[in-house]
């Protein structure tokens, strides 16, 4: 049966029950929770129209028109929202960012090669466009994965090769500073005991053939201390190139994941080439892996297929950013530089963009800076590449193709803020492979690479999608999110990220796949306690994602729904406000004012009869400049109320002191909103803006299931 929910008078709060014939179940019963906020030492200060931010990203094919129509910008921007953060899809693709389609190839008369955007055409960019890499070495990417490995494609003509920017020609380091691999995933363990690899040019002069003695190397546990273990035969330093057979053992290994990893290059030069980048790294055109028979047959394990589903899967290190102009993906657009720039949808303040680095070369990283300062848009910073833990890039390498792109953006401007990675959500401790000293953090080792390069890092990011599960209960999950965020937090500083640089939150939502959740209003639960966790924890700024107005998907074939906060309509341009908006509203209109001017903030401890809804409750607390008290409190239980009673305490004083006279009370429930599932064709059937009263202080507010309230008002003097 549906909960009973509450509701505010005038002069204190009443029950009312959905219908008269209502039930009061005993596990519904108000469960007592006291907050004491710790008002005379603040952690943080933020300017609200400056500090709570929102992203724009890639979409598919004739998305952006539909989605940046000025009525729906006119939208987007009542939620409330300051900065703005502009997202790059193709960096997730694993695609070179043609952000301007003028430009020129390093080989112009065949249209392939390496490309720069042109930095002068005067011209608006309206609409960009990323370009598929046919020296691809993942099966997997994070954006659409619909490409495939050159490395099992079953083509002799095709091959991987490695960012040549990786090379000492470029980075000034020692030749095996930067060593390069693949990694096979069998799927299941198999007796490997022979390799032949069939290599392009430049092939592995030195390499080693590995295998994992753990479970899965591409997600490491901090409680395994799983290692790359080296084939009795797998060190080879003479490499020949060729087709390159190696028996690896006399017996097959019953092993599931290989790692071939390279340190010498051979620099051989590519005919019809005198590019240098053509001639460093490392290529692999095809690969087989299995055991020998009697017969000396090799029974080959990988499934070779020009299709992301068939064929076995392949990680690389790095990937070539050499193309051609017929790898254009006309499947995900990306909204101009210029259409944003110059949009309402910058509220007139600077915003933070991207410049692609994994699988781009610094040069057009540097003309696309070159063309922003021209136009003298105003730039919150540079965000240099978008999630490059997630893609499987070592530290030390990203560190090395950051410091190429850094050193070439401050050369233009040393004033420019330049920041990154954009990591993707992790689990406790974001790992890699131990180094030579045995050291497994991923950021850790990063900072002490650009650091040593003495390169600028002028702010620091990262993304937060803590649940996978979407089809999972949301009840649960909920009360997770402020311990799994501070979590992250607390790990990154213990890995030496400097608290005094700004942290962006530079993408937060309920989950990277779509589902209900994040439609109905378990999704604003989760944006407001995210967001009060981040500011109080120090965050500078977090960016919502999920600004534009969008349909409803089913990625997980459980549920429907997406991270949006506007619905489109079907065959309509009108839109549906979910409870995503709502919530908005209220953080950046009821719990914050709306004004340049710094609030601050307040730590809030929580006390709860039943312990065993302890975490079910969050309160969030900020000093306005309105001198008034503003309390944030996000019940996450399902079904039962919460009875909050507030006190703030000072030190020195003799007792606790409490809200005053008349308060105004701001609250967002199912009695407000309600989500109707229908598959595709859901939608609110209930959808109401918060509920807005004003009453006298009282000693204790009740705060229904599902809700988000603000409490908001002076203290007794």
């Amino acid at each position: 049966m549906r909960c009973v929910l509450a509701s505010l008078s005038l002069t204190g709060i009443n029950l009312i029950q959905l219908a008269a014939a209502t039930e009061v179940l005993a596990d519904e019963k108000p469960f007592a929770v006291s907050a004491v906020v710790i008002a005379d030492h603040s952690v943080n200060q933020c300017v609200p129209t400056r500090a709570l931010g929102a992203g724009v990203d890639g979409h598919e094919r004739d998305e952006c028109a539909r989605m940046f129509t000025d009525k729906n910008i006119a939208e987007m921007r009542s939620a409330g929202f300051g900065p703005l953060t502009y997202r790059l899809r193709t960096e997730l693709a694993g695609e070179v960012w043609h952000w301007n389609q003028r430009g020129t190839w390093s080989n112009p008369v065949h249209e392939c090669g390496y490309w720069i955007s042109d930095d002068s055409h005067a011209e608006p960019i309206n609409l960009s466009y990323g370009y598929r890499l046919p020296r691809r070495g993942n099966t997997i990417d994070q954006a659409n994965d619909d490409g495939y490995s050159r490395i099992a494609d079953g083509n002799e003509e095709s091959f991987w090769k490695s960012n040549p920017y990786l090379d000492s020609h470029f980075t000034g380091e020692a030749d095996d500073a930067h060593p390069q691999w693949m990694v096979i995933d069998l799927g299941a363990a198999r007796p490997i005991n022979c390799i032949r690899i069939h290599w392009g040019a430049p092939y592995a002069q030195q390499y080693r053939v590995e295998y994992w003695s753990g479970e899965d190397p591409m997600h490491l546990r901090a409680d395994r201390k799983d290692e790359w273990r080296l084939f009795p035969n797998g060190a080879l330093n003479r490499g020949s190139g060729g087709d390159e057979s190696v028996q690896l053992c006399a017996k097959g290994l019953p092993v599931r994941f290989v790692r071939v990893l390279m340190s010498r290059s051979s620099q051989a030069s590519v005919q019809m080439s005198d590019d240098i980048r053509d001639q460093l790294g490392f290529a692999i055109r095809e690969i087989e892996l299995g055991s020998i028979d009697s017969g000396n047959r090799l029974h080959d394990y990988i499934r070779h297929a020009a299709d992301r589903y068939r064929q076995t899967v392949i990680y690389v290190s790095s990937t070539d950013p050499w193309h051609r102009a017929e790898d254009i993906d006309y499947k995900t657009e990306q909204p101009g530089l210029d259409f944003i720039l110059r949009s309402a949808l910058t509220n007139g303040l600077p915003v933070l963009v991207p410049v692609g680095v994994l699988y781009d070369t610094p040069e057009n990283a540097a003309a696309e800076i070159s063309y922003l300062l021209k136009r003298q848009y105003p730039l919150e910073g540079i965000e240099l590449g978008e999630e490059p833990d997630g893609q499987w890039a070592s530290p030390e390498d990203y560190a090395a193709l950051y410091t190429g792109v850094a050193r070439r953006l401050a050369a233009l401007n040393p004033r420019l803020k330049l920041g990154g990675p954009s990591l993707q959500n992790f689990e406790g401790q974001l790992l890699t492979w131990p180094d030579a000293s045995g050291n497994r953090s991923w950021m850790n080792r990063f900072l002490k690479y650009v650091h040593n390069a003495r390169c600028p890092f002028d702010f620091f990011s990262f993304e937060f999608y803590p649940f996978d599960n979407i089809c999972a209960d949301a009840a649960p999950q909920l009360l997770q999110t402020p311990k799994r965020l501070g979590a992250m937090m607390t790990s990154l500083r213990a890995d030496g990220v400097p608290t005094a640089i700004p942290w962006l939150m530079t993408e937060y939502g309920y989950s990277v796949f779509a589902g209900r959740h994040e439609v109905d209003i378990q999704g604003a639960l989760f944006n407001a306690d995210t967001v009060g966790t981040f500011l109080t924890l120090g965050g500078s700024k977090p960016y919502l994602y999920g600004y534009e107005p969008n349909y409803l998907e089913d990625e997980l074939k459980c549920s429907w729904g997406n991270l949006m906060m506007l619905q489109q309509k079907p065959n309509s341009d009108e839109l549906y406000r979910l409870s995503g908006y709502h919530g908005a509203q209220l953080i950046t209109k009821e719990w914050m004012q709306p004004i340049d001017e710094p609030h601050e903030i307040f730590p809030v401890s929580l006390k709860q009869a039943n312990a065993g809804s302890s975490s079910a409750v969050s309160v969030y607390a900020v000093r306005r400049p309105d001198k008034q008290w503003a309390l944030l409190a996000i019940n996450k239980h399902p079904n039962r109320t919460a009875r909050l009673s507030v006190q703030f305490s000072f030190s020195g004083a003799r007792s606790p002191v409490s809200f005053a006279g008349s308060l105004n009370l701001i609250q967002f429930s199912r009695e407000q909103y309600d989500w109707h599932d229908d598959g595709p064709n859901g939608y609110p059937i209930r959808n109401l803006p918060p509920a807005h009263l004003t009453q006298e202080a009282s000693s204790f507010y009740d705060l229904p299931p599902y809700s988000l309230t603000v409490l908001r008002g002076k203290l007794a003097d």
